[in-house]
Formats: structure tokens, sequence, C-alpha cells
């Protein structure tokens, strides 16, 4: 799907604009102009890109290719911009997934390349079509909404993580077992990624604050100062789950050598109560009386198989018992 909204220098506002339309929107300084291309396939947006915008071609190599951590690059005319959006998906593998988000930013347009729909984009989108007053601030507000939309959909992720945390905790002490230690590792690498995304992703807006490009307006910079501030509290925040995660892992590891040496106390507890027994029946091979009446039922061969399967099933029974005690 490609989409455009231009607002021109008197104020009306025009969508759906044709490849012609948005030479013209170009030359427009006072306008302003946004395209979004959400999961157009390459040969669709190269040529908007390159011919229409006169992007360089490896501006447009690195957008339409999904492969890229947040960074910033400057162009003169224009900056290339790459943002991650974060989801939290619990019934996925991995429970953190990041969606690129390609911006090119001009002196008077907004382009913004999707591999997948990004829903902070679609939400600053349709608040500009209800309210143009959005458009009115430049292209510099306009990207900071994109920006902080994006931030915003990163805190629910992050206290998501941490109610699985908490959870984590409360079943360390009553259910431990493989699938839990594999739930912490699954929430490990979640905080792990989130952070190699907000650590770079921190810098960008950094850069931004600091007035490093020219297509920048100053009034601008304190809004993405802001931006720059609330990845910095979030990064601050993953640290403190990444502690809080292997707390968990040794609070886990605590609890299961304590269990373990219930175990083995309660183990060889049977064992040294068994042993004189084991040894006199083994010592003497069981035949040491004589039998005052005849017992001849117990020495035949019905005996014998009853013996064979009672002997063959007493392990099993074991295992059986042990698992259910959970020691095992």
């Amino acid at each position: 799907m490609i989409r455009s909204l231009y607002r021109a220098h008197d104020g009306r506002i025009h969508t759906g604009l044709t490849p012609d339309e948005l030479t013209a929107a170009l030359q427009d300084v006072g306008g302003l102009l946004w395209v979004d291309l959400v999961e157009e396939p390459p040969q669709v947006c190269e040529p908007i890109l390159l011919q229409t915008f006169g992007f360089h071609h490896l501006a447009v190599d690195n957008a339409l290719e999904e492969s890229h951590v947040p960074k910033a690059d400057d162009w003169g005319q224009y900056v290339y911009l790459v943002l991650q959006s974060v989801l939290f998906d619990p019934q996925a593998e991995e429970l953190v997934a990041t969606r690129e988000l390609d911006i090119f930013l001009g002196h008077n347009y907004l382009v913004t390349h999707q591999h997948r729909s990004i829903p902070a984009v679609d939400r600053v989108w349709t608040a500009c079509g209800r309210d143009e007053r959005h458009l009115q601030r430049g292209v510099g507000n306009l990207l900071y909404q994109l920006a902080d939309e994006l931030v915003s959909d990163a805190l629910p992720v992050v206290e998501q993580i941490d109610d699985e945390i908490n959870q984590i905790e409360d079943e360390i002490f009553d259910h431990p077992g493989p699938t839990l230690v594999q739930h912490i590792f699954t929430l490990k690498r979640a905080v792990l990624h989130l952070r190699r995304t907000l650590a770079p992703q921190r810098e960008v807006f950094n850069k931004l604050a600091r007035g490093d490009y020219e297509v920048v307006d100053e009034g601008c910079r304190m809004f993405f100062r802001d931006v720059y501030d609330h990845l910095v509290r979030l990064f601050d925040i993953t640290e403190s789950l990444r502690d809080l995660i292997g707390g968990a892992l040794d609070t886990y590891l605590s609890v299961v050598n304590n269990r373990m040496n219930e175990v083995m106390k309660t183990l060889t507890v049977i064992t040294t109560l068994f042993m004189p027994i084991s040894f006199l029946t083994g010592f003497f091979g069981m035949n040491f009386f004589q039998p005052a009446t005849p017992l001849a039922a117990w020495t035949g061969r019905p005996a014998f198989i009853v013996m064979l399967v009672v002997t063959a099933l007493v392990p099993f029974g074991m295992l059986l018992w042990m698992r259910r005690r959970a020691w095992m």
C-alpha cells in the first residue's frame, strides 16, 4: 500500500497523489508532504525513492533491506533514519519482536517505509487525517510524533516482561522444573534483544537533539531531547529487569539444590534402614532355616514367575513414586 498526505502552503489537504503530483508537491517549499510505503515490494518502492525523491541508491538499498539496527545517516539535503518498533508476543518463541521503520526526512517532506505494518505509524497517520494541526507544525514535529509513538509502544513491553518475571518468582517455590528455567532463559533473551534495540535508538535521538543535522529545525530539538530522555529511562529499566532475571535464576538454582538435598537425605535414611536386612539376606542366601511344614507351593514354577514379575515391577513402581514426590 502506498499512501500520501500533502498539506499545501495555502492549507489545503490532498491525499492519494500521483507520481507527477508528488513531484509538484516537493517544489512547494511552504507545504508538507508525507508518503508512506507499507509492505510494498522493492520493485515498486525503488522508482519512487530513486526517481521521484532522488535519494542516493545506497540509502535506498538500506531502506529496502530489513536488517539494520537504529541509525541516522546525513545525506545533506535529507537524513536517512532507521528506527525500531518493539512488540511483545507471549505466544511466539521470541517474546520481543521488532519491526523496522525507515524514514527519509527532508526540509518539507517525510517518507516512511514499512516492511511490515507498524501500529504506531497508523496511529499518527489517523491523527493527521483527523486534525490538520499535526501537519501545520512542520516535518520535524511530524517525526517527533512518530518517535513518541514508537517509544510509547516500548513501555507496555517492559511492563509485560516485568509481570512475567513476577509470575516466575511466584512459581519458583511452588513448581520448579525444566519448563520454568526455560521460561527464565526466554525472558533473558527478550531483555537482551530489547536492550540491543533501545541502546542505538537512544543515540539516534541524542544526535537529533544536539542539532547535528541541517534539516532538523532548532525548535524541534527539545522534542527529540524529550524522546531521548524517555529512551534513557527505558534502558535503565531494562538493566533492572536483567538484574531481576539473574536473581530469579539464582533463586531457582538454590531452590532446586535445597530440594535435591532433601531428596538425598530421605533416600539415605531408606538405604541405611534396609542395609542390614540386605546384608543378612545376602549372607545367608534366604535358606538358613528349615521349614517346619511343607511349602512346595512357594517353591514351584508359579511362585517363581510371580517373583520375577514382582522383581521387574518394583523398580518401575519406585520410579513412579519418586516422580510423584517430585524427586526426579
